[in-house]
């Protein structure tokens, strides 16, 4: 109960200091929430109040308030009780695609906005604005921070087993040991993989002495990666029919789920958690430590990779080409999106194309986040170069943005009861990676979690 009279004193608070803020200075309000994802320590809100400033001194028409949520849950609560008390914020953000899955009934269609106000989306990779585009043709985002899957690699290591390395282009065939050029793709990649697994006594992965209980460096994993999302960098595919309201398991993620668990327990090319949270392999930040030699993950794990520098030098390869042949990028992002309740579209429009726009250069840095517009990009990668000082090819991040996965087939699309399905999901990858992991069942256990799924979404009907 306090808790809930806590919510209705702030949001009586924000209606009287809005109101407050119209009668003296005639300006039409626009809110901005902040809390469904980034945002909330204290380096972010210094920016975000700055870029706050900016705007409001920037016209007088519009007073842009914002209102920062304490935490993640608590955010949440509170943007549920302005939503129910009929005073929902004009903008929220930056949330992520499975941020705002719990709220996917409240975002405004963008459409007649953009068309009206001829916003020029051209700048965009198309499928960068497909992200946000729904089945039924409503554009309930525009890019604004994206986190393309790529393939870190460790130079020092490739170096030292005589490899070239991985391709930095789309299209670009590998030149194996021998000097066969094959193409980059998943089975190429774990062949070069087990070259770079060593044991401690400096045997490798292809050789019949490698003892895979004394591993001192692996070849590869996707690190930090969620299970949806290595399915759907290996090959994306759709798992819900909303038509239908069943979910299952297409047999491309199971053939991806095989090649995880294969590369756990059979070629030992990836380490299953035993490996990963052990001292010698940086405690769960594998790559960082310097004893993996492929990491394929989304690009902001530059986040946490501070420790590397004076360490060892990393660079950028494409992520390898999906069954199908061809490429397809996991690509994790990040907006702002307009409410549906809001009260004053247009002019909250105004203040998300200066999200958008002006407000880049303050906010990218704190996001630790990698601007979807071209204009942007430089300013991101000059602050990269300073940290990581050994001349990353950040081109392939750019590169990799026209590969990005539509709406429908991205790793966080939603469905219904999505958190809790989504936390299945990461229970089976525990599972698959723990110790018990070597004697599972895998079909038998997919079998299972395909059912729980279909028992989660279920729950919903």
């Amino acid at each position: 109960m306090a808790k809930r009279i806590s919510l209705v004193a702030v949001i009586v608070l924000l209606v009287v200091l809005s109101s407050f803020s119209v009668g003296a200075q005639d300006r039409i309000v626009v809110t901005w929430f902040v809390g469904l994802g980034t945002g909330t320590n204290e380096q972010q809100i210094e920016a975000q109040n700055q870029v706050v400033a900016d705007f409001n001194a920037s016209q007088d028409e519009i007073e842009l308030v914002i209102n920062i949520g304490a935490s993640f849950e608590t955010s949440r609560d509170t943007f549920s009780t302005l939503i129910a008390a009929g005073t929902p914020p004009d903008i929220v953000g930056p949330v992520g695609v499975g941020g705002s899955n719990a709220f996917a009934d409240q975002w405004a269609d963008l459409t007649p906005l953009v068309e009206s106000s001829a916003y020029d989306l051209s700048a965009f990779d198309p499928a960068l604005v497909d992200l946000y585009r729904t089945a039924d043709g409503q554009l309930l985002g525009i890019p604004f921070a994206v986190f393309p899957s790529v393939t870190y690699y460790n130079v020092g290591l490739f170096d030292e087993a005589g490899l070239n390395y991985p391709p930095t282009s789309f299209d670009e065939m590998y030149v194996m040991p021998d000097g066969t050029e094959v193409e980059w793709n998943y089975e190429t990649a774990g062949e070069i993989a087990k070259i770079l697994t060593v044991d401690a006594n400096g045997n490798d992965a292809t050789m019949a002495e490698f003892d895979p209980t004394q591993i001192v460096q692996f070849g590869m994993n996707f690190q930090w990666a969620g299970l949806r999302l290595i399915w759907t960098d290996f090959q994306p595919a759709l798992m819900y029919d909303a038509e239908a309201g069943t979910i299952t398991l297409p047999q491309a993620w199971r053939d991806a789920t095989q090649y995880l668990w294969d590369a756990t327990w059979t070629t030992h090319i990836t380490p299953n958690n035993t490996y990963g949270s052990s001292e010698l392999f940086g405690a769960g930040n594998v790559f960082q430590s310097g004893n993996l030699a492929m990491a394929i993950t989304p690009l902001w794990y530059t986040c946490c990779l501070g420790d590397s520098v004076g360490n060892f030098e990393w660079d950028f390869a494409t992520v390898p080409a999906s069954p199908d042949g061809e490429y397809h990028v996991a690509t994790d992002a990040d907006t702002f999106r307009m409410t549906k309740g809001s009260a004053n579209p247009e002019e909250a429009f105004t203040v998300l194309t200066f999200l958008l726009t002006e407000g880049v250069a303050t906010l990218a840095p704190v996001y630790g986040a990698f601007p979807a517009h071209p204009d942007y990009q430089q300013v991101w990668i000059d602050a990269q170069n300073e940290r990581y000082p050994f001349d990353v090819n950040w081109q392939v991040a750019v590169d990799s943005l026209a590969y990005n996965n539509s709406s429908e087939l991205h790793h966080e699309a939603n469905f219904p009861n999505w958190q809790k399905g989504t936390d299945r999901i990461a229970s089976f990858l525990t599972l698959l990676a723990g110790d018990t992991g070597v004697d599972m069942d895998l079909q038998a256990e997919l079998d299972l979690l395909q059912s729980d799924l279909q028992a989660i979404v279920d729950e919903t009907k």
